[in-house]
C-alpha cells in the first residue's frame, strides 16, 4: 500500500451493552481495520473527544460504535469540530440513536448533522433476518464489491439530504432502505454503515471488507492503494474476494 506513513485509527465504543456486545464489536472493529494496514486501537467512552489523550488527537480515523440514548452535547461538538478540521468518521450500527433521550431531537443537533442521519425503527417486518445488500454506485467504500448476503439487524433510518447514498436493502413491501452512505463535513469524510448487530455480521468477509474500505476512503486513501491491500483479506495468501474466490468484483 503507498501510503507515506501509516493511517491510525481509533475504535471508540460507548453505551450499554444490553442490546449490543460492545466489548466484542471493538475486538472485532480493531482487528477488521487492522487489515486494511492501519495501525488501530480500541477505546471506550465519548468523553476522550473532549478531553482528547493522543491515541485520540492522533487517529486520523475515528471509528465510533455506540449503544445508547446519551449524548453529551459536549462531546458532540468536540467530534464535531475534529472532524471539520480533517479527521475521517466511520459511524456504525446504532450510533445514530438521536432524539431519544433527555432534550429530544435539539439536544443531539450536532451530532445528527454531523453523522447525516437517525435512527427509526426496525421496520414491519421482525427486528432481523437475512437479506441482500444492494450497491447503488461506484465509489471507494464499495469498490470490487458485488451485492452480497448478510444476515443482521434490519434498520430504518432517516437521512439529510446531503448523503450520498451507496448501498440499500428492499424489504418485503419492495421499499427501499439505506444501509450505507458517505457525507463531507468541513475538511473530515463521514461514512455510515447500518451493518453490525453482532458477530454474524462481524463475521462476514463483505461487511468486514466495506469497513475497511470506509477506514481507508475517509483516511484519505486513493482508490489504487485500497485495492491492493484490503481486497486480500481475511482470505490471505494474496487471495481476494474476486471472481476466482465466488465473491464478484467491482
Amino acid at each position: 500500500m503507498k501510503i507515506t506513513r501509516p493511517l491510525r485509527a481509533l475504535v471508540v465504543v460507548d453505551g450499554t451493552d444490553v442490546h449490543h456486545d460492545l466489548l466484542g464489536a471493538a475486538t472485532a472493529l480493531r482487528d477488521t481495520v487492522l487489515e486494511a494496514g492501519v495501525v488501530a486501537e480500541a477505546a471506550v467512552g465519548l468523553d476522550r473527544f473532549v478531553d482528547a489523550t493522543p491515541p485520540t488527537s492522533e487517529a486520523d480515523v475515528l471509528v465510533l460504535y455506540r449503544s445508547g440514548v446519551v449524548f453529551d452535547p459536549a462531546q458532540q461538538q468536540a467530534l464535531s469540530d475534529r472532524v471539520a478540521a480533517g479527521a475521517g468518521l466511520v459511524v456504525l450500527h446504532a450510533s445514530n440513536l438521536f432524539g431519544y433521550g433527555p432534550g429530544g431531537l435539539e439536544a443531539d443537533a450536532v451530532a445528527h448533522e454531523l453523522f447525516g442521519s437517525r435512527y427509526v425503527s426496525h421496520g414491519d417486518h421482525g427486528s432481523e433476518g437475512t437479506y441482500t445488500v444492494e450497491l447503488t454506485g461506484e465509489h471507494p467504500v464499495t469498490a470490487f464489491l458485488d451485492d452480497f448476503v448478510v444476515e443482521d439487524e434490519f434498520y430504518v433510518i432517516e437521512t439529510r439530504e446531503d448523503v450520498r447514498v451507496l448501498a440499500e436493502r428492499v424489504d418485503p413491501d419492495g421499499v427501499r432502505h439505506t444501509v450505507a452512505y458517505v457525507r463531507d463535513h468541513g475538511r473530515g469524510r463521514v461514512c455510515y454503515v447500518a451493518l453490525g448487530h453482532d458477530m454474524r455480521a462481524w463475521g462476514s468477509p463483505y461487511v468486514r471488507q466495506v469497513v475497511r474500505q470506509a477506514v481507508l476512503w475517509a483516511g484519505g486513501v486513493d482508490l489504487a492503494d485500497v485495492e491492493t491491500w484490503s481486497t486480500r483479506f481475511p482470505l490471505g495468501n494474496g487471495r481476494s474476494l474476486g471472481p476466482a474466490a465466488g465473491g464478484g468484483a467491482r
